[in-house]
């Protein structure tokens, strides 16, 4: 019988396309899930799918663990703390998520040797003035006395760990940066931008840009996103290797909100918050976070080519 793919945060924005496409595929699929930032409604599509198991379970606490990686063909990890808002409001939280459930699973892993593909983030290259962010950069991270930062830590730490995994036990391991991934199922619950704004423009409601708004970003879809998953998992030189995954066109906040008003046909103005009412005293952003993509596009052939005009619209026609 054909072994089954291991979704770690399944049911999560990504996570949820990704199990999808997996099923399409014609793969069986495990995920694990506790729910706690994704949602069952994200699975609703494929519930009731036969080569669909959903084990209800953080993974650190999976009694089942080790049976489950050790009888999968692959890991994908996903599972992990989300968004600056939680981040900020629960440090303790984010840095326990995310080194705990990453341990778990790379120690489930290594005895039968399944390939595990990480999620990490473009958070790791922390305050980095360079215009264009590429894998092989030094990282500079803010100071521990803010808690910000302690994201980024966190998901390096995982980097750090998996390749130690390969390096000291053979684990196959992959690892992805996510820069800005939009589309359906995401939302401004923990503070995410474009759902956000959107979901202001279209209730006619101010939308709350933080800063002065000329920070720039780039957003992908998460298809293109779920793509890059896919050829990465199928590509043996991409073991080893860090990889970023998002569109390489950025945009102003400002621009975006105002892009958002005009696609929705809106009456919404626009509110400048300063980053210290929105978030803690202290609190530092990222200016500009631009990804380099050669390395994707060398590995497997792919970058992220959807507009962000599209993603825009895709969103308000949900």
């Amino acid at each position: 019988m054909q072994q089954p793919v291991l979704v770690t945060g399944g049911a999560g924005f990504i996570g949820s396309h990704l199990v999808e496409r997996l099923l399409a595929e014609g793969e069986r699929v495990v995920v694990i899930d506790d729910f706690s930032t994704g949602s069952r409604v994200n699975l609703s599509r494929v519930e009731s799918h036969p080569q669909l198991r959903v084990v209800e379970s953080t993974v650190s606490g999976c009694p089942d663990l080790y049976s489950l990686v050790g009888g999968c063909s692959q890991v994908f990890h996903l599972a992990a703390a989300v968004g600056v808002e939680l981040v900020v409001r629960s440090p303790i939280r984010t840095i326990e998520t995310n080194l705990r459930e990453t341990e778990a699973v790379l120690s489930a892993a290594s005895p039968a040797g399944v390939p595990v593909l990480l999620a990490s983030t473009s958070e790791v290259y922390g305050k980095s003035t360079k215009a264009t962010f590429s894998e092989e950069d030094d990282l500079l991270i803010g100071p521990p006395t803010l808690g910000r930062w302690s994201y980024a830590c966190s998901k390096l730490m995982d980097e750090f760990l998996s390749l130690a995994y390969m390096r000291e036990r053979g684990l196959p391991v992959s690892i992805v940066r996510f820069f800005n991934t939009v589309g359906p199922r995401q939302t401004g619950r923990y503070g995410m931008v474009l759902p956000r704004f959107v979901a202001a423009a279209r209730a006619g409601t101010p939308l709350r840009v933080y800063g002065d708004g000329l920070q720039t970003r780039c957003f992908s879809h998460v298809a293109d996103a779920v793509e890059s998953l896919i050829r990465l998992r199928n590509c043996p030189a991409a073991r080893g290797e860090v990889v970023n995954v998002g569109h390489d066109q950025p945009i102003t906040i400002l621009d975006l909100a105002k892009e958002v008003i005009r696609l929705v046909g809106s009456t919404s103005t626009i509110e400048f918050v300063p980053y210290q009412q929105a978030y803690d005293a202290g609190f530092e952003d990222m200016r500009n976070r631009r990804p380099a993509v050669e390395k994707l596009e060398r590995l497997v052939g792919f970058r992220p080519r959807r507009s962000l005009h599209e993603i825009i619209t895709g969103m308000i026609a949900e």
